[in-house]
């Protein structure tokens, strides 16, 4: 056995660590829960010089998926990490992967798939990719994370398919455990071999053309050579484990079982149950039962003969899905387990019970009432473990009363067309006034002290009368307004996800207005609103520039906050320059984020939209205004995007008290200018060198301790790009305001 030591870490912590050793050529990653960790160490080990992977940070996970496939292409090596919804906004990738037979591995950290949106784990996400053509290995405790990733990259590499090893989100991924890792990276790298692949998009004397178009007669046999790779790997997964084991001491096999040689009655659990249930299975062994559990450490190939040498005796198999095949009574694992069964010819009562969903813990206990229910002699086929019965119906109960259309129009905010000039004036917007606009953003929702989100949408709101629809998508400002079963808004509120939320706004839109157009909802009107952030506009600007393009009758809000702030603050494309955050840490070889943040005000007036206008609550009278305007355009001519600089002090390492002058000097430095471009017209609103105010960039950063470091002299050349840089779009954006036409 080679040299090895120990590490207390957690599950992600050692996917990083084995993809560190392995020192692969390109990830591709977009953060989410429960994975994002895995990114987040591979950076914090790469701005020490701990390896020389290329860390790319997609705009989205079908887009990291891209860059992964991409990479994989050009003869390398190549990784990746996800979760849940992101698998499944992946997912159309997987089969191009698999089916133009490229290696790679991914992580998955399992979680609940939305909706409802829940971040907790249980197997809803990974069961989507069984039938996608990638091996899948599955990991029940934190050391097989670390050990399977290295397998995991041989067995693809031997068998030209992508691998996923998969993992419990929030139990294997989060908790530590003291597991053994190899001392020395080359140890690691011997055992994998170099790689070569058969073919490469980069080879120029020997070019080829990677997933051609392919008609009927030859897609059978692509897909038939597919299986055959599958089919291949039963034999190579136990061959690399057996030489794995002659490497490390630890032994690992397609399946696992716990005292099922003599076993009448099984429980099979996937994943850190397991583990959980062989406790039970020795309480029952001490009162007579003959009980025993088995697991399965592959999914794909399914590894249907070595399950079945678990079951030979069994009278009663209890199968426990973490998911729900919906329809078929049972999840994916008991139908599997009973093709196996049936595939043998043998006779066992199973048993399903969907259980563990959202997160929800499962303990002995659990275990222990479950072998109970195999016993009866009566036992319910299909049920799910731990549901609770709920209300028959709704009962109409509100925690706020409605806010009515005249009690959200007392006319203190008025925007009103001159139709000789064309253009709109705001009377009243008086701060002091519009306080008495009732609140739609109720006080109690669980945002943190100084958060900027509730702040900013209030504001907006101020300067908006009548009715309203707000549409969120996934973020900050979603997940501490709605915890269910409660909400703090007091008018409509729909959430979708991060990528879609524009459009599914839009769909809204037009119900509206094809149910007023046949007379089944009242001829009143109403402002549609979509508020974004956390990155939204990344991730959601593909959707947001499709309703741009349509011009769809909606106000689309987007709180920036210069980060991933719901996932524990990974950058975003809109993160400024130099600032750290779990994904652009600040050490030797880095010095946080190494790109300009986006100019999505810029990027949205090129989709040349009524309305475009960017706020900050240092200036709130000139924010109520806007979205006074945002309205009037909104409601008469088409989409309206507003911006504001949204303070997170949790994130940016600054005081909560202290975020209005944070924000202001934000403005001050013209890193955020206050402007609108109304019908293709820029005018500046706010221009802090007429009143001697505009201050050097770096008294903004120095603010904030994601930036502070860069008051360093050492970061002096970073300093002077991010003036140029803010410099040259103030002066752009002074000359668009020079020109009639611009």
């Amino acid at each position: 056995m080679e040299k090895q030591k120990v590490l207390f870490e957690s599950g992600n912590e050692l996917a990083a660590y084995a993809a560190k050793q392995i020192n692969y050529h390109v990830m591709g990653y977009y953060p989410i829960t429960p994975s994002t960790q895995i990114a987040e160490f591979l950076d914090l080990m790469k701005s020490e010089g701990e390896h020389d992977i290329s860390l790319i940070a997609a705009e989205g996970e079908h887009s990291a998926a891209g860059i992964c496939y991409g990479a994989s292409t050009a003869g390398g090596r190549v990784f990746n990490a996800t979760s849940a919804n992101g698998l499944l906004y992946a997912l159309e990738q997987l089969p191009v992967q698999s089916g133009t037979r490229f290696p790679m591995v991914m992580n998955v950290a399992c979680r609940t798939v939305s909706g409802p949106l829940s971040i907790k784990g249980d197997h809803s996400d990974i069961m989507y990719t069984l039938n996608t053509g990638w091996i899948i290995l599955y990991a029940n405790t934190p050391q097989a994370v670390y050990d399977m990733n290295l397998c995991a990259l041989k067995i693809a590499e031997r068998v030209k398919l992508p691998v996923i090893v998969a993992f419990d989100g929030f139990f294997t991924s989060h908790q530590k455990r003291r597991c053994m890792v190899f001392e020395e990276d080359r140890t690691v790298q011997e055992f994998l071999g170099k790689y070569d692949a058969d073919y490469s998009c980069l080879d120029l004397e020997h070019p080829v053309s990677i997933g051609s178009y392919m008609n009927e007669p030859d897609t059978i046999n692509n897909k038939y050579q597919l299986h055959l790779a599958m089919e291949e790997a039963r034999e190579v997964i136990p061959e690399i484990f057996d030489g794995y084991e002659q490497l490390s001491g630890r032994k690992y096999t397609e399946t696992e079982g716990y005292r099922t040689e003599d076993a009448e009655f099984l429980l099979f659990l996937l994943g850190s149950s397991y583990h959980t249930a062989k406790l039970a299975v020795d309480e029952m062994r001490e009162h007579g039962c003959r009980a025993g559990v088995f697991t399965t450490n592959v999914l794909r190939p399914f590894p249907a003969e070595e399950l079945y040498e678990h079951c030979r005796n069994a009278k009663v198999i209890l199968v426990c899905d973490r998911q729900d095949s919906y329809g078929a009574r049972g999840g994916n694992m008991t139908l599997e387990i009973k093709a196996m069964l049936q595939e043998h010819e043998k006779t066992a009562h199973v048993l399903s019970r969907i259980y563990g969903l959202g997160g929800r813990d499962f303990y002995v206990e659990d275990a222990l009432k479950l072998f109970k229910e195999c016993v009866t002699d009566d036992p319910v086929r299909f049920d799910y473990y731990g549901k609770y019965p709920g209300t028959k119906a709704y009962d109409g109960a509100q925690y706020f009363n409605p806010i009515t259309a005249k009690e959200a129009s007392p006319g203190l905010t008025v925007c009103e067309k001159d139709e000789k000039t064309n253009k709109l004036t705001v009377k009243g917007a008086k701060v002091g006034d519009t306080t008495a606009m009732p609140k739609r953003l109720a006080p109690g929702h669980g945002a943190c002290p100084g958060c900027g989100i509730p702040v900013n949408v209030n504001l907006l709101l101020r300067g908006i009368e009548g009715n309203v629809v707000l549409l969120f998508h996934t973020g900050c400002g979603m997940v501490v307004t709605t915890n269910y079963p409660k909400t703090a808004f007091k008018v409509p509120y729909v959430h979708n996800l991060f990528q879609n939320g524009p459009a599914t706004l839009t769909g809204i839109l037009e119900m509206y207005h094809q149910r007023q157009k046949r007379g089944e909802y009242p001829d009143e009107e109403i402002t549609f609103i979509m508020v974004s952030g956390d990155g939204g506009m990344d991730i959601g600007l593909g959707s947001a520039l499709g309703a741009a393009l349509r011009n769809n009758k909606l106000i689309l809000f987007e709180y920036d906050n210069g980060g991933y702030m719901n996932t524990g603050y990974q950058l975003s494309y809109s993160t400024p320059m130099g600032a750290k955050s779990s994904t652009s840490h600040v050490g030797a070889q880095q010095y946080g984020k190494t790109f300009f943040h986006k100019d999505t005000p810029m990027i949205m007036a090129a989709s040349h939209i009524p309305y475009v206008a960017t706020v900050a609550e240092s200036n709130p009278a000139d924010f109520i205004k806007k979205a006074a305007k945002a309205q009037y355009y909104a409601n008469r001519y088409g989409m309206a995007y507003v911006k504001t600089l949204s303070a997170c002090p949790l994130n940016w390492s600054d005081r909560p008290d202290t975020e209005r002058k944070v924000i202001a000097a934000g403005v001050d430095c013209c890193y955020f200018p206050l402007y609108e471009i109304e019908q293709g017209v820029t005018n500046i609103n706010y221009n802090p060198e007429k009143g001697n105010k505009k201050i050097p960039v770096l008294d903004w950063l120095a603010m904030m301790g994601r930036t502070k470091h860069l008051s360093k002299a050492e970061y002096a050349s970073v300093v002077e790009n991010i003036q140029n840089e803010t410099d040259r779009r103030w002066e752009r954006l002074k000359a668009r305001a020079e020109n009639p036409l611009l």
